[in-house]
């Protein structure tokens, strides 16, 4: 386990509308504001998302096993923000319905707003966290400390 004490610092508020990408916005808030570290809450709708609900395979290297949700449906949704050689990058995961239909994964791919979508993020401030590449896996994992 690695894990490092920080403070919260801002708050910011945002709306994200009709066919809005998720992780574009977002990601475009954090590096306009140089958010490095953040937790992020979404409440509202889906239009559409890929969705990652697990792996396909872990051997001999972890392929990730998509699902589309097709909308227009509810949404809501935790991640982070931790920044890699690039910048700032989301890791959310979020529940999605529309009537009887559930989906619980990791949306990627294209995810769309639907109507509306509402963004809190909350900066954590004095900690040293980034995301760094794992040779073993090929993904940038998060490192604290």
């Amino acid at each position: 386990m690695e894990y490092s004490v920080g403070q919260t610092g801002r708050v910011i508020a945002a709306r994200l509308f009709e066919g809005e990408d998720l992780y574009e916005s977002i990601e475009q808030i954090a590096t306009k504001e140089q958010v490095r570290c953040a937790a992020v809450l979404i409440t509202g709708g889906f239009r559409k998302a890929d969705v990652v609900v697990g792996p396909k395979q872990e051997e001999p290297k972890i392929e990730p096993d998509f699902r589309t949700f097709t909308g227009p449906g509810e949404a809501f949704g935790v991640g982070t923000i931790y920044c890699d050689d690039t910048g700032p990058k989301l890791h959310l995961h979020a529940a999605m319905g529309r009537g009887g239909q559930n989906l619980v994964g990791c949306p990627r791919g294209g995810a769309k707003t639907f109507l509306i979508l509402e963004v809190t993020i909350v900066e954590i401030v004095g900690i040293e966290a980034g995301r760094k590449l794992d040779p073993a896996t090929g993904w940038n994992l998060l490192r604290v400390g």
